[in-house]
């Protein structure tokens, strides 16, 4: 007998034949909340003599007219948040990657807009919110093997509708920035762009290139959609054209994975190993050599907040880059590259388990800003 995950704004089964019986259902309605300039200026602190970025950034006030609204905007960048852990839960990781959106906004939005930031420039247009899938799940599935299941079906329709948002940003010719979320959504970005820049023209194939900052490849195989296989579904589906990952740690490198990577041309690593232990370059060469080997299109620039020394993710890590690193990985990409979009993911400020830092939204927020007055 068959159980139903039933809701009556769900409708159209996606799979009948899911492990132990779960059938899984694609969403009516569209997950994403728009937002307007009172949203914006409840999370902005006003001051006497004081200009925040949250008074001078653009908003869509009227929904239901958002695509005209982002179409006649003049602002470059496009901000949207996309708060869940599905994709890190279907990877069999430790829930938290929700909990960095709001603290990212809140702390990005009482930046002072001045010469160096301007928020004239910027649109906040929201974030997506997955929550009611992800309850649904942990309410109707029994068993581990049922929920990481569930899981990776349910990427699959939040891949669909962030690919479509990233997709019409792009062809209203402005530049996606994504807080993320787990890196499973790496994949519909890669599609998203390389499908908005080609229909716009920009491109002669539906391929881009990706520069990762991270300590894990997430090239793992095809078992199902997570946040540990973005860039081996998009390199496999032939959206992701070069891959480069840099400072991924050597332990963390399935022995599979590597002689993929190492029999396919178009991606390459370079391990922190590589450049903090045995010296073979500095780190700046080593991002440096990774903008290079994917220079001749449009990049998407990753940055995985568990690359970070101590950064609150679910795989938080002793030993990583330091902030400055950071940085400067931002910096230096953006200047350099022709760029696609700028997504920053994994960090958390609150774990399921209880583990709490406020301060991941505040470093997200500053490595917004090298990004855009990278490429202001």
């Amino acid at each position: 007998m068959q159980r139903c995950i039933k809701n009556t704004q769900w409708t159209q089964p996606l799979n009948c034949s899911g492990r132990k019986g779960i059938i899984y259902y694609i969403y009516k309605m569209k997950h994403f909340k728009y937002y307007n300039k009172k949203n914006v200026l409840n999370l902005t602190q006003l001051r006497r003599f004081e200009t925040k970025l949250g008074e001078r950034v653009q908003c869509i006030e009227d929904e239901k007219q958002w695509e005209k609204a982002l179409l006649a905007s003049s602002a470059r960048y496009v901000i949207c948040g996309i708060p869940e852990d599905i994709g890190v839960k279907a990877n069999l990781g430790r829930g938290g990657a929700h909990s960095a959106w709001e603290p990212f906004l809140s702390s990005f939005l009482n930046i002072q807009s001045n010469d160096f930031l301007n928020g004239d420039d910027i649109m906040v247009l929201g974030h997506f919110n997955f929550d009611e899938i992800k309850r649904v799940i942990e309410t109707n599935a029994h068993s581990r093997d049922e929920s990481v299941d569930a899981y990776r079906h349910a990427v699959n329709l939040i891949d669909e509708e962030v690919e479509e948002l990233v997709k019409l940003i792009i062809l209203h010719k402005k530049v996606p920035v994504v807080i993320g979320g787990g890196h499973n959504n790496a994949y519909p970005l890669i599609k998203g762009a390389a499908k908005g820049l080609f229909k716009a023209g920009a491109i002669p194939l539906a391929q881009i290139n990706a520069v990762n900052l991270d300590a894990h490849t997430d090239f793992l195989p095809m078992e199902g959609r997570h946040s540990g296989n973005s860039f081996r579904y998009a390199d496999e589906d032939g959206y992701l054209q070069k891959y480069c990952v840099v400072g991924v740690h050597e332990n963390y490198i399935p022995q599979n994975v590597w002689i993929d990577i190492v029999n396919n041309p178009f991606v390459d690593l370079i391990t922190y190993e590589d450049i903090f232990l045995h010296g073979k370059r500095s780190f700046m060469q080593a991002v440096t050599d990774a903008i290079e080997f994917t220079q001749d299109t449009y990049t998407g620039i990753e940055m995985d907040l568990d690359a970070i020394d101590n950064i609150l993710c679910s795989a938080i890590t002793p030993s990583g880059v330091s902030h400055l690193h950071a940085r400067q990985f931002i910096n230096l990409v953006t200047r350099e590259t022709k760029v696609a979009y700028l997504h920053i993911c994994e960090g958390a400020t609150e774990m399921e388990d209880g583990n709490a830092n406020a301060s991941t939204g505040k470093l997200i927020s500053y490595l917004v800003a090298d990004f855009i007055k990278a490429l202001a």
